[in-house]
């Protein structure tokens, strides 16, 4: 049976408000901004909590990706809320169009709309690569270039909060400085300003003096970076509040930027043609616009250093982490990047990495989990836990498993000088490091 609802058109635009699920909530706000100077109506949503992931089960089948579960359970949720007028209401979904199955969530939408009685709703979907034409967001160039304005300045934010929001003398001022950028952002999004390479150049260091003139105290903390599946990683709902959970536990947290994935799929039209063959018109088109992106990255990166932050190096240094280890060619789901961003977080000082996978997703498994012994016999001073999400995975067991792994942490935050242990026969064979939890 094909499940159907209605296409998204341009005339929608004008008459429905577009609810976008939460992923990583400051770029997204952002984002939500440069949609609006185009004329839309969006709202992003906030409803979390198991109810979602119990809703979400209702409709799609427990083995289908986690992320599509969330997704589609938080959709159905604020439908069934009474707040929105569904006459007038379309959903947006955003498709990679590689071969994870997040490809295929829109389907899975429709079909969970149609089963609950909401066959009316349009979906409209975000995506780069000709999926969906007939329900396609229209994209402008502006448009697109602000977004890509949202996720730079986004992603600087971030970074700039959580290098000093453990360390501040007064609680509060990193998120009150975050939301004084963030107001000013979005009104330049919406008065079109400052979303132009030359200009986010110019406002980066601006940004960054604001965060350095915040007091703090910076003393000795544990350094946890985050890596893993592009929605698991991000979304409070998908993690479980996880960057929430480990500044409970006095950490610095380290969540590398939402324009290396954006980099990543960009980079991978290059790849592909190197390795399969293709047009090189389209491989140096693609090549240019990397370089366009990297030179916009570097310009933060470097404004983040002036000020005395960590920052990472370029995406084309990213590139070259990898290898010995993963192939380019790897890039199913997060692919290479995954094993990259870990190898990068090691060797800036943020070698206490947590792995967030759904699971049973296969591609980050392979390039997440099983690249774990690989990076620790290169970084013997590697402590990194993969961590599975599932409906079935309780939080308590989730937030045990990091807790050893913090404890690890900080006992050679006490003592540096300590050599990290060898890996065990065990983990030497191929297997990731097992922490056994006990739920009391």
């Amino acid at each position: 049976m094909e499940y159907m609802t209605p296409n998204f058109t341009k005339e929608m635009v004008k008459t429905h408000k577009i609810l976008i699920p939460n992923m990583a909530v400051t770029q997204f706000r952002l984002m939500q901004a440069a949609l609006a100077s185009e004329g839309y109506q969006t709202e992003v949503l906030g409803n979390c909590g198991s109810e979602v992931a119990q809703l979400g089960l209702k409709y799609v089948h427990n083995d289908t990706c986690y992320p599509a579960l969330l997704v589609i359970g938080q959709f159905l949720d604020a439908l069934n809320s009474g707040k929105y007028d569904l006459e007038h209401t379309a959903l947006l979904i955003t498709q990679t169009g590689g071969g994870c199955r997040a490809s295929n969530y829109i389907k899975l939408l429709r079909k969970a709309l149609v089963k609950a009685g909401y066959g009316n709703i349009p979906v409209a979907s975000l995506n780069f690569s000709g999926l969906e034409k007939g329900s396609g967001l229209p994209l402008t160039l502006p448009l697109l270039r602000k977004v890509i304005a949202a996720i730079f300045y986004g992603d600087m934010l971030v970074a700039l909060r959580s290098q000093t929001h453990p360390y501040e003398n007064h609680k509060g001022d990193a998120d009150a400085m975050t939301e004084k950028w963030i107001a000013r952002i979005q009104e330049w999004l919406r008065s079109d300003r400052n979303y132009s390479a030359r200009d986010m150049k110019k406002r980066f260091p601006e940004i960054a003096a604001d965060y350095a003139a915040i007091p703090v105290t910076r003393v000795p903390k544990v350094k946890v970076g985050v890596v893993g599946e592009i929605y698991v990683k991000y979304s409070p709902l998908g993690n479980n509040d996880l960057e929430k959970f480990l500044e409970s536990q006095d950490c610095e947290v380290n969540l590398p930027g939402l324009m290396g994935f954006v980099e990543y799929c960009v980079a991978n039209q290059r790849i592909d043609v190197d390795l399969y063959g293709g047009s090189k018109l389209l491989a140096g088109g693609a090549d240019a616009f990397l370089g366009w992106l990297d030179s916009i990255g570097v310009a933060s990166y470097d404004a983040m250093r002036q000020y005395g932050f960590y920052a990472p190096g370029s995406f084309r240094e990213l590139m070259k982490k990898p290898e010995g280890i993963i192939s380019l060619g790897a890039k199913m789901g997060e692919g290479w990047l995954l094993t990259a961003e870990m190898l990068e977080l090691v060797e800036g000082g943020y070698g206490n990495i947590v792995c967030a996978q759904p699971f049973g997703c296969l591609p980050n498994h392979i390039v997440g989990k099983g690249m774990i012994n690989k990076i620790r016999a290169l970084h013997p001073e590697a402590n990194i836990t993969p961590v599975d999400y599932d409906p079935s995975a309780t939080r308590v067991n989730q937030e045990n498993r990091i807790k050893l792994m913090l404890a690890v942490a900080r006992e050679r935050l006490d003592q540096p000088a300590a050599a990290p242990a060898p890996l065990t026969a065990e983990e030497l064979a191929g297997g990731a490091p097992q922490l056994q939890t006990t739920v009391q």
